[in-house]
């Protein structure tokens, strides 16, 4: 048998379990949060009057009990007492067991406990370095589990960090393991997998973001073992592109994606449903709630593809005017926060956002671009490209995407400070072949020529056929206004 107990002495929960063990339900009342303990006790029987085990231990430190305490029993009589709680040392979060003692003296010797629990709980606060109790932003735990090689892992793991920062994200710790073979269940082995929970309560994470792309039993299973958020890196993605879209277009095309992303992942269990529970009149309900969800969505989904048709339409409209002013269109596309949008705004003297962020802009911005023979050209930008685009993103993108089809050049800008230049740029490739766009002209630009060193520059321009200029550099981008006027208007 087991009791849950809170702090004020209150019995939150009794539960009865057989030979092997007890189940602990959910403790929905008393959520974790961002605090270190959870404010409850367990206090459950060895019937063969055992000490505390390994199982024990993974309970107190998954769910950040107060304290467990196991009373051993000898011939269905108590006969000692063990008490196991967390604590912080000088490098870790480790536990600390105090027994056994006999059933009879435990007054005595575990008196004055909430005062250790008060110092228990200052010590791993300590632990979690720079933690501010006011920011209120996620915290999270970077995880990539893969069989590629070490450098794609890293390199790949670089970049889902630029993402997280860029949806204002805390990032505490990388987690980096390569494999034989994924587990289908976890990506990595259920041990493994409470251990990095485990540290990662203790750095104080209130989120796990996975690199690779979970699918919906796995986003369940893992969710199951740990109270932290569970994402990946599709989801991410999503979720900066959401809080970046502003035109009705943009909010359209995430939302959609965002939609036809969760529906397979529909449970259960969550904010908005019911919990699946057994027993007689408890299942129902719930697979009722969990379908009258699930309509929903197909509903809002089967509205937005309505209005994204609608908006597609009123695109092809807007194509048609510029077909009919006869203008050479000109569409820069690029890896993102390649410089797309600061390289426009240098070009047409216009002041689209701009920031040092991946996915800054994600609205397509158009501006008319005068060359010095008083020849004009409609300069499109368009949302930024990055590897591995979830695939509900690229499908609800596309049609904004086959805007590409129209330009009459496309004007590929790369960022040659970045170490990871050379894979940008074959990722490129790999969309505009998905959009079946890889006979269109293609200039490629490598933009922030500004840093690096001019001698490196030189022989990549010449190994790509490419012009560099630095878009915050006026005088550089004479070259390349003639390199475009020669494009579009060869002699």
């Amino acid at each position: 048998m087991g009791v849950l107990v809170n702090r004020k002495g209150g019995v939150y929960h009794v539960i009865v379990g057989d030979a092997n063990g007890i189940f602990i339900p959910e403790l929905t009342l008393y959520p974790l949060g961002r605090k270190v303990l959870r404010g409850l006790r367990l206090i459950h029987t060895h019937l063969k009057s055992e000490g505390i085990n390994q199982d024990d231990i993974t309970d107190l430190s998954l769910l950040r009990l107060d304290a467990l305490i196991v009373i051993g029993l000898k011939d269905g009589v108590p006969d000692n007492v063990t008490l196991a709680h967390l604590y912080s040392d000088r490098d870790d979060a480790t536990y600390e067991i105090q027994g056994p003692v006999p059933y009879h003296s435990m007054d005595r010797e575990f008196q004055n406990f909430d005062q250790v629990l008060a110092m228990i709980e200052e010590g791993l606060l300590s632990r979690r370095t720079g933690y501010d109790v006011e920011d209120k932003r996620e915290r999270a735990v970077l995880v990539s589990v893969t069989t590629a090689s070490r450098f794609d892992q890293e390199d790949s793991m670089e970049e889902l960090k630029e993402l997280a920062e860029s949806s204002n994200v805390i990032v505490l710790d990388t987690v980096m393991q390569r494999v034989r073979q994924i587990n289908p269940k976890y990506l990595m082995g259920e041990g493994k997998l409470k251990e990095l929970v485990i540290n990662s309560m203790n750095k104080g994470a209130t989120l796990l973001v996975f690199d690779q792309d979970l699918n919906p039993s796995q986003t369940r299973t893992i969710g199951d073992v740990t109270e932290l958020k569970v994402i990946d890196r599709s989801q991410l993605i999503l979720d900066i592109f959401a809080r970046r879209a502003h035109s009705k277009d943009g909010k359209v095309q995430v939302e959609l994606a965002q939609l036809k992303y969760r529906l397979p992942r529909l449970t259960g269990k969550g904010e908005a449903m019911s919990k699946l529970m057994g027993g007689i009149g408890g299942r129902g309900p719930g697979e009722m709630k969990l379908e009258i969800d699930r309509r929903r969505v197909r509903d809002r989904i089967s509205l937005l593809e309505k209005q994204l048709k609608s908006l597609s339409r009123a695109r092809k409209q807007r194509k048609a005017k510029r077909v009919s002013q006869g203008l050479p269109i000109i569409s820069i596309i690029g890896y993102t926060n390649a410089g797309k949008s600061t390289l426009l705004n240098s070009l047409t003297r216009s002041r689209t956002v701009v920031e040092d962020k991946m996915f800054a802009t994600l609205d397509t911005a158009s501006r008319r671009l005068r060359f010095p023979k008083e020849r004009d050209v409609i300069i499109t930008d368009t949302v930024g490209f990055i590897r591995d685009l979830p695939r509900d993103l690229f499908a609800a993108f596309k049609a904004t995407l086959e805007e590409l089809e129209d330009a009459d050049l496309l004007m590929h800008v790369v960022d040659v400070s970045n170490p990871r230049y050379e894979q940008h740029i074959t990722s490129v490739e790999k969309i505009l072949s998905d959009l079946k766009l890889s006979d269109k002209p293609v200039l490629l630009i490598f933009n922030k020529e500004d840093l690096v060193d001019v001698e490196d520059i030189k022989p990549l321009c010449e190994r790509y056929n490419a012009l560099s200029v630095s878009a915050l550099r006026q005088e550089t981008l004479y070259r390349l206004l003639v390199a475009l006027e020669n494009k579009i208007w060869p002699m």
